[in-house]
């Protein structure tokens, strides 16, 4: 316990032109006087650890005392702090491995790059989750972010519909999407997506899987993602836009399903317009979206979609005339 924290008192030292006791004792977690205790070890043990006293005095190392990441610009420097989402570490249950691999490389930097964590952090700011919605942190994330890092089984209660199912899993990988976390897991076949907020219980036993080194989490997921993209639209519509509908059918549907629906489209008419048939989720979904082109698109089937915007479509003249 007392090594690890002279270390961290030498990187915040070196990360610093000098800092008081009172704040090495609150960064290190300490009293004062173990403050001065540590300063005078390092002392003993070769580092130039320099006292300052008097009112304004503190600690500072002296003679140039640091390891320098040389070989780091500025914007490689800056984009190490843009790495990690503070949020999702801190839910994982890393936030002090972050911060202290944080305050190495700090202490590690060039002087001219120091001001590089409060340059990234001024800058950008990523926030995952989705507009209204307050995100919720499973309790057993932790549990399972360790098993992830350390590459254990786990045994789960999954609820699934209306049962709980049980499974014997090997945790790949963790993905935060939109404010939800999800877990990349093989269970004797290939790698499946499992909800993490659906596990009721989880157990990490002492048993390690071997990971097969091919399996790429970024490639997964991408992949995974543009097949559930692809297996909710379940329906299909025909529709004729303007050329102004068409330029804003892809931002009110699925992007993907829009942009090769128009592609496939034949020639647009004399009027400029093009006959679509789009792939949708459901019709109500479909009504709700398209709706919102307004008189750019005319819904030509199925029919009972097309008598639902006819009866929108006199609903708002009786309002508007």
């Amino acid at each position: 316990m007392r090594a690890a924290r002279l270390i961290k008192m030498v990187l915040l030292l070196q990360s610093r032109p000098s800092m008081t006791g009172a704040e090495l004792a609150r960064e290190l977690e300490v009293s004062e006087r173990t403050v001065t205790r540590d300063a005078l070890a390092l002392s003993e043990a070769g580092i130039p650890v320099y006292a300052d006293r008097g009112r304004t005095g503190g600690y500072r190392l002296i003679g140039g005392y640091r390891t320098r990441l040389t070989g780091l610009g500025r914007h490689e420097a800056e984009a190490l702090f843009l790495s990690g989402l503070p949020g999702a570490l801190r839910d994982m249950g890393l936030e002090d491995a972050a911060s202290a691999a944080r305050l190495k490389v700090s202490a590690a930097l060039l002087p001219s790059l120091s001001d590089a964590p409060e340059s990234a952090a001024g800058r950008f700011h990523l926030d995952a989750p989705g507009w209204y919605q307050e995100p919720e942190t499973p309790a057993l994330l932790p549990v399972i972010a360790e098993a992830v890092r350390d590459d254990h089984r786990i045994r789960v209660v999954y609820r699934r519909r209306d049962a709980d199912v049980v499974r014997e899993l090997e945790p790949y990988g963790l993905v935060l999407k939109a404010g939800v976390w999800y877990l990349c897991a093989r269970s004797g076949g290939a790698p499946r997506v499992y909800r993490i907020d659906r596990f009721s219980s989880v157990e990490a036993g002492e048993e390690r899987f071997e990971r097969d080194e091919s399996f790429s989490l970024p490639a997964f997921w991408a992949d995974r993602a543009a097949q559930f993209a692809r297996s909710i639209l379940r329906a299909e519509v025909v529709v004729r836009v303007t050329e102004d509908g068409a330029g804003r059918l892809p931002y009110v549907t699925d992007r993907a399903a829009a942009q090769e629906a128009l592609a496939a489209a034949d020639p647009p008419d004399a009027r400029g317009r093009v006959t679509v048939t789009l792939p949708v989720e459901s019709l109500d979904v479909a009504y709700s979206q398209l709706l919102a082109l307004g008189p750019d698109l005319e819904v030509l089937g199925p029919r009972e979609l097309r008598a639902r915007f006819a009866r929108a479509a006199a609903g708002l003249r009786d309002l508007y005339l």
